[in-house]
């Protein structure tokens, strides 16, 4: 039982090391794309940045047609793919990573609510009385690549439990922001097409409970509750979530129940030499072997692991990116400048900066001091203060809920000031108090 115990806490360190590895890369990436923007939208070509996004691309099978722009496609299309990792995430964390068990979750729970009421409160306290007082989501996400990619640029300085901590508390976040575009940031409602994303969601529940593992009817189910859902009002990236939570996390097959036939299959092929490839029947009975070696072990892998990682790659490194260069360009004239003072930029920049750092470490406190959570191994508050800091840096969530909060151009603009400087201040501060206060190893 305690082996048992340790190949599975083997198992999810080494998942967190593979994902942290890539979600550090994917937050470089994701700096170098954000710049990209920004200068681009500021140069001479500012022109052909802005037009690029507003061209329209068509989907279309007879009669039925869907007509939106490149901006449209990638904040209602591409980022459902988003987030709906973030659901694959999510359930797993819940089911057997940090969020397994109460005493596990709890202080991350704690920290990121929060991390998302305290924000939302200052946002609201620059806002009330204002025609922006619909943003005060803004404040509430952070962004996990960029986040996790400042923390590893620490490298073994910084605690591993302070790490998962991190990306616990990121995860926790998520669901607040999708609860919150759900309830909060959702269109009028056409309940015909909502009621039939919701049936083909139960039909897709059915299908788990069925024990049933073809991946094809999950994609091609899980489009058409997506395209439901766009139709409804209620924003398409639930759809994301909500496929996610019916993606199997049970494997086919139990190694154990087919170990016989497995080691028959591999003593066949260590038994085989050059000389027997040759002959056509032993050639052939050996690629038999092979794939049925292949297909057995994918059988024992669970869909929702086979989902997870093969999208981590194009969500990391061409989803988000390709979201950022959409959506993080601002032409930083004069005239934006001078309305740097406005309650919707100090409201979003000062609830990431200020709110991030208070809530999460507030919270967090509270946990600790009345037993409810205990402080993570070898961390010291002063590391905690930090890594609440950088939850600040709300960038690829905080830019989405600006999107959907408002229509006004101009707004648009000073919220996304707001979360470009907020983001930054938090970024470079809270690394370089990890940075100060961790020790090299």
């Amino acid at each position: 039982m305690s082996h048992t115990k340790e190949n599975n806490n083997t198992s999810i360190t080494t998942r967190f090391k593979q994902f942290n590895k890539q979600e550090s890369a994917g937050g470089i990436y994701l700096i170098i794309v954000t710049v990209i923007a920004l200068i681009w939208s500021n140069s001479a070509w500012s022109d052909s940045y802005f037009q690029l996004w507003h061209t329209h691309l068509k989907i279309g099978l007879g009669e039925w047609m869907m007509d939106y722009t490149l901006h449209h496609w990638i904040n209602d299309g591409l980022m459902a793919i988003f987030f709906f990792m973030i659901g694959l995430e999510i359930k797993r964390e819940v089911m057997h990573g940090e969020l397994s068990s109460f005493k596990q979750s709890s202080l991350p729970i704690f920290g990121a609510v929060g991390g998302m009421l305290v924000p939302a409160a200052i946002y609201v306290a620059f806002n009330t009385g204002t025609n922006f007082l619909h943003g005060w989501g803004i404040p509430m996400a952070t962004d996990i690549a960029f986040a996790i990619g400042a923390l590893s640029l620490l490298g073994k300085r910084v605690p591993f439990s302070l790490k998962v901590f991190l990306v616990a508390l990121a995860i926790v976040d998520d669901i607040g922001a999708v609860l919150v575009i759900a309830f909060f940031y959702t269109a009028e409602l056409n309940f015909q097409a909502l009621l039939i994303g919701l049936v083909l969601f139960g039909f897709l529940l059915l299908l788990n409970k069925m024990k049933v593992f073809k991946m094809r009817y999950y994609v091609i189910i899980g489009i058409v509750i997506w395209a439901a859902f766009l139709y409804s009002g209620v924003h398409a990236t639930v759809a994301g979530i909500l496929v996610a939570f019916a993606i199997p996390n049970r494997p086919k097959s139990r190694i154990e129940k087919r170990m016989s036939d497995n080691i028959m299959s591999l003593q066949a092929l260590k038994n085989t030499n050059a000389d027997d490839l040759q002959d056509h029947h032993k050639g052939k009975e050996m690629h038999h072997h092979i794939s049925y070696l292949r297909n057995e072990f994918r059988s024992f892998i669970p869909p929702l692991m086979h989902f997870e990682h093969g999208l981590h790659g194009m969500v990391n490194f061409f989803i988000i990116p390709l979201f950022a260069l959409a959506n993080a360009g601002v032409v930083l004239d004069a005239s934006l400048l001078d309305q740097f003072n406005s309650p919707v930029t100090l409201g979003v920049l000062l609830g990431l900066f200020v709110g991030k750092t208070f809530g999460i470490s507030l919270l967090a406190w509270i946990a600790i001091k009345t037993g409810i959570s205990s402080m993570p191994a070898n961390v010291r508050w002063i590391q905690i203060i930090a890594v609440s800091m950088l939850g600040g840096i709300g960038f690829t969530m905080a830019i989405f809920i600006t999107n959907l909060a408002f229509v006004d151009p101009n707004a648009i603009d000073l919220a996304k000031m707001g979360i470009i400087v907020g983001s930054l201040l938090s970024g470079v501060i809270g690394f370089q108090l990890l940075k100060i206060f961790s020790k090299e190893k």
